[in-house]
C-alpha cells in the first residue's frame, strides 16, 4: 500500500485518539463518573464519562483487530461491551486503567496502519452491522473515536470551562 496514503490515514486517526487522550486526561475525577447526558436505555453509567471512553476504546481496539472472533481485549476489560443488553463491567475503571489501554490502542493502530499491504486493505471484514473491507473498517473506526472525543469534549465543556484543543495531526512519538 501506498507509504504517503498510510501516512495520511495515521496522522488523522492518530489525531483522532490524541485528542480523546487529551480530553480524558484533562478530565477532573468529579465528572469520572457522572452522568454527562439522560442515557435513552435508562442506565445512567452508560453515560458517565469512564463508560464513554471505555466503550470507545474497546470498539477501536476490536475494529483493529478486524474480527469479533479471536477478539480479547487485555486485562482487567472483558468482552462485556459487545452484549447490548449485557451487564456493565463490575466496577468503574479509573482513569489510570483507560490511558494505559489507550496508549496501547494508539500503538496498535500506528503499527496496524504502518504494516498495512494492498492484500490487508481489502481484506473483508464480516460483523453484524454489516461487511466491508478493512480499509473502510479503519475509517469507520476513526470517525467512531472521533465522533466519541468530540461527544466527550463537548460535554466536558459545558460541566467544567476550556476544553482540550482539536489536534490537527497526530503527535509525533518524541512529544
Amino acid at each position: 500500500m501506498d507509504a504517503t496514503l498510510k501516512l495520511a490515514i495515521w496522522r488523522q486517526f492518530g489525531a483522532a485518539i490524541d485528542y480523546l487522550s487529551d480530553t480524558v486526561s484533562a478530565c477532573p475525577e468529579a465528572l469520572w463518573l457522572s452522568p454527562l447526558y439522560d442515557d435513552p436505555h435508562g442506565i445512567p453509567e452508560f453515560s458517565q464519562f469512564w463508560y464513554r471512553v471505555y466503550h470507545t476504546l474497546f470498539w477501536l481496539d476490536l475494529y483493529l483487530f478486524g474480527s469479533e472472533e479471536g477478539f480479547l481485549p487485555p486485562a482487567p476489560f472483558t468482552l462485556i461491551e459487545q452484549d447490548d443488553d449485557g451487564p456493565l463491567p463490575e466496577r468503574p475503571y479509573t482513569k489510570e486503567e483507560l490511558q494505559g489501554y489507550l496508549r496501547l490502542c494508539r500503538e496498535r493502530c500506528r503499527t496496524t496502519i504502518e504494516a498495512l499491504t494492498d492484500e490487508m486493505a481489502w481484506r473483508r471484514c464480516q460483523f453484524p452491522w454489516g461487511e466491508v473491507t478493512f480499509v473502510e473498517l479503519l475509517l469507520y473506526n476513526m470517525r467512531h473515536v472521533q465522533d466519541h472525543a468530540a461527544q466527550l469534549n463537548l460535554l466536558f465543556g459545558q460541566r467544567v470551562g476550556p476544553t482540550p484543543d482539536y489536534a490537527i495531526k497526530a503527535r509525533s512519538e518524541a512529544s
